[in-house]
């Protein structure tokens, strides 16, 4: 009985892999030959905002595993302090590197953590480039950009992340198909609220006091030396007098 339920493991799981790889060959051929016209941050199918006219906003936080990355401890601080809930977007590069870092975010039932893709790569099918930053080549590693990141994610905390936001927040429109097509829903964002961590901190505060019911907000927790934190730190009790409460994406998004 023993020997019988090994084997019966083993042929479930070889048909479970057999299954993804022709899942990822049949997407692959899909968008293999296309040609994409659109290359920009607000394509449609891109989530910018959330479904609701209720006064809540999202606030998502990226850490994108460049050179010089880290984490914004008094940020995070501040956030669990006060109990504001947020999206973490997380390159496979800053949790390789970061990883103690990453454990203190995923652990913490205020945050939510998703997907910033293997290399912080654009999401093309043709390897377009954006701030001297180029796109996935192709579709095969515009797969592996978001799918190998999504495992790794996965094995650590136990969740799958559902949703994917690009490397730059650049997508062409048949990258953003392809990425629902292998089950995840891309996002972007409503205010630009620390642009890539070089506003400083009125510039910060001046963004996020644009927002509006069901915003999504782009900042980033990678950068401690820079005014994202202090922007922050400022602006969101000014949002909570407004009525504006936070919440994470996935109260809200399915």
């Amino acid at each position: 009985m023993k020997r019988l339920f090994t084997v019966f493991c083993i042929t479930l799981c070889l048909c479970s892999c057999k299954g993804e790889e022709d899942k990822k060959d049949s997407i692959i051929k899909k968008y293999s030959n296309v040609s994409p016209v659109q290359w920009s941050e607000d394509i449609d199918g891109v989530i910018k905002t959330l479904p609701t006219d209720e006064g809540v906003l999202a606030l998502t936080l990226d850490a994108c595993g460049s050179k010089n990355d880290s984490l914004d401890e008094d940020l995070i601080e501040f956030l669990v302090q006060n109990k504001i809930p947020a999206t973490f977007f997380i390159n496979n590069r800053w949790i390789k590197k970061f990883p103690k870092k990453f454990e203190k975010l995923y652990k913490n039932p205020l945050f939510e953590i998703e997907n910033h893709g293997l290399l912080h790569a654009p999401a093309s099918v043709n390897g377009r480039s954006i701030y001297n930053i180029s796109g996935t080549k192709n579709s095969a590693e515009l797969y592996d950009e978001v799918v190998l990141n999504a495992d790794y994610i996965e094995k650590i905390t136990g969740r799958r992340p559902k949703f994917f936001r690009s490397g730059t927040a650049y997508y062409d429109e048949y990258a953003v198909r392809q990425i629902y097509d292998m089950g995840f829903v891309p996002v972007g964002f409503n205010i630009l609220g620390d642009a890539g961590a070089t506003y400083n901190e009125r510039q910060i505060k001046n963004a996020l006091l644009q927002s509006k019911n069901g915003d999504i907000i782009i900042c980033h927790a990678n950068h401690p030396k820079r005014a994202t934190g202090r922007g922050l730190k400022t602006v969101i009790p000014l949002l909570q007098k407004r009525g504006f409460r936070f919440v994470r994406l996935d109260e809200y998004l399915k």
